[in-house]
């Protein structure tokens, strides 16, 4: 029973890692993107959270809950703690790897378009790009990027 329950902790762990998104990775998508051209007036400095992906922290977590929940109740009462605690303890620690671990440095880009008016973006940091600079913004909303141009 015990080696078939612990079974069931590391499938719960194991399968919060897989269902990470594999959005955003790898080359362009497919279809129509808009381009706008302008000019950049300033740049500010940021720190960007993670990008929300399941990973080791999850998996960790999700077993420390798992061990945690166990330790309460008994029957069936125990095995209902157990996944709730593979739960909690998934969701904590994806949270935390995130927050804290996965942090990097990135920009907001103010620009101003050519036909008139200004847009910014935030993105990840990008050292070639100065105030001055010929650029244009490739995308729309959360997936518009300025490049040098």
């Amino acid at each position: 029973m015990r080696a078939s329950f612990a079974a069931i902790i590391i499938f719960l762990a194991a399968s919060l890692g897989a269902c990470a998104s594999a959005v955003g990775r790898g080359g362009p998508e497919l279809g129509e993107q808009s381009v706008r051209y302008g000019v950049v007036t300033r740049i500010e400095a940021v720190e960007l959270e993670g990008d929300h992906q399941l990973g080791l922290g999850a998996v960790l977590g999700a077993a420390a809950g798992g061990v945690i929940g166990h330790q309460f109740g008994g029957g069936s009462g125990r095995n209902v703690g157990t996944v709730l605690g593979v739960v909690a303890g998934g969701l904590a620690g994806n949270a935390i790897e995130n927050r804290y671990v996965d942090r990097r440095a990135g920009q907001h880009i103010f620009v101003h378009l050519d036909g008139g008016g200004s847009t910014t973006v935030t993105q990840p940091a990008d050292a070639a790009l100065r105030v001055g600079d010929r650029v244009f913004i490739q995308g729309d909303g959360r997936d518009a990027r300025v490049v040098r141009g």
